[in-house]
């Protein structure tokens, strides 16, 4: 029975499905984490660091929620500040420089918004995060694996391939906000989730993503070893792929990847 895209919303939400620190300790080998953005500070809603996949060493960025509200204050609930977009770009140029491919979980209902974050420039580390993944010479992988929100998604989403999870979501900004602006009505969340064509299926139709990764009945909680041998093949095929292409023609296709949207 297919869900409705509000039904698939609080199934993204839920705190009980995988996290990026899961997907980083059952997919890969050797992960060393890596902290700070060596301007301000350091931001635990975005875990970074380098590892090995299949014996090739990548570098790994994934926001992180928790699972009680005790790990989710600690993570300010995967809403990174400046920092946090800071940190991930300082390892990314580093993966550039020891030509390490980049591999993204994304996980956030978006860019943390608090007054500190906007003086720290918050739209400035997205927008450069942007513009520099565009350039980036080694390979970028994304997986939103639950909810992707707004900028604050999309600061890790410029990649070479960018997949969702079956049940995941990928949106401008939440349903709650999209109701409260459009609607003048946050309670009009549900319908706001349907106009929104916020689903994998819609973005898959749309061309925003590359493709969808199925999830096991219920959804990815239900059963940890599936949806990480699902990961795990989609990374394996594509690295294969990318890290055997010219630069400056993985470069041009990414470039036109995101260029067709203009």
């Amino acid at each position: 029975m297919e869900l409705t895209p509000w039904e698939k919303v609080k199934l993204a939400r839920m705190p009980i499905r995988p996290t990026g620190l899961d997907y980083i300790e059952l997919i890969f080998e050797e992960f060393i984490e890596l902290h700070g953005d060596r301007l301000y500070s350091e931001d635990r809603a975005i875990v970074g660091g380098s590892a090995f996949f299949d014996k090739t060493p990548v570098t790994i960025i994934a926001q992180q929620k928790g699972r009680n509200t005790k790990e989710n204050i600690a993570r300010n609930f995967s809403m990174p500040h400046p920092e946090g977009y800071r940190k991930a770009l300082r390892l990314m140029k580093q993966a550039e420089k020891f030509h390490r491919p980049v591999i993204c979980f994304i996980d956030t209902p978006g860019a943390f918004c608090g007054i500190g974050a906007e003086e720290r420039g918050q739209g400035e580390a997205i927008a450069t995060n942007l513009a520099q993944m565009m350039m980036l010479r080694t390979p970028i992988i994304s997986v939103i694996i639950s909810e992707g929100g707004s900028g604050g998604a999309l600061a890790l989403g410029v990649a070479d391939r960018v997949y969702m999870l079956e049940h995941a979501i990928y949106s401008i900004l939440s349903p709650e906000g999209f109701a409260s602006i459009l609607y003048k009505d946050a309670s009009k969340a549900e319908a706001a989730a349907n106009d929104m064509k916020l689903t994998a299926q819609d973005l898959l139709q749309f061309g925003v993503i590359d493709g969808i990764i199925s999830e096991p009945p219920g959804g990815a909680h239900t059963d940890y070893d599936f949806i990480m041998r699902q990961v795990r093949d989609i990374i394996r095929t594509d690295l294969k792929e990318l890290m055997s292409m010219p630069v400056d023609e993985m470069l041009e296709k990414r470039y036109m990847k995101f260029r067709k949207f203009s």
